[in-house]
């Protein structure tokens, strides 16, 4: 019986700590800028004002919630701070490229999870789709 106990203690114990490697540390610094984000977001502005445009972000947001794309690789966990993202849409509505405005991990986790995800097909192509995540 004792060793069962022991046993169960230590498989608590690694699980628990493999939960926290995947934490962001409370004293992260800052992820460094991406400088070529402005012009990806520069191209996001340029679309609007545009009715379909305008339209198309409503329908887009919606697909993306129902589907939940952002929660693919369980990348909200790798840092505190949020990471804009910018998708590229073709004509079909995939995704076909993606820019982050920081460049770390968590940047990365996103650019992964959303590559080659797919959308409604948007009003004009390439549609650029900007995205906030926490």
């Amino acid at each position: 019986m004792r060793h069962t106990c022991v046993k169960l203690g230590a498989i608590g114990v690694m699980l628990l700590a493999a939960g926290c490697q995947t934490m962001a540390p409370k004293d992260e610094a800052p992820p460094p800028p991406n400088p070529a984000f402005a012009g990806e977001m520069n191209k996001f502005n340029a679309q609007f004002p545009n009715e379909k445009a305008t339209r198309y972000e409503e329908v887009s947001i919606r697909h993306n919630n129902e589907k939940k794309l952002d929660e693919k690789g369980n990348c909200h966990d790798k840092s505190k701070y949020p990471v804009t993202i910018v998708l590229v849409l073709d004509a079909s509505g995939k995704v076909t490229d993606s820019m982050t405005d920081v460049d770390n991990g968590k940047a990365a986790c996103f650019r992964d999870a959303y590559a080659g995800a797919q959308f409604p097909p948007p009003p004009m192509a390439p549609y650029r789709k900007a995205i906030k995540l926490r």
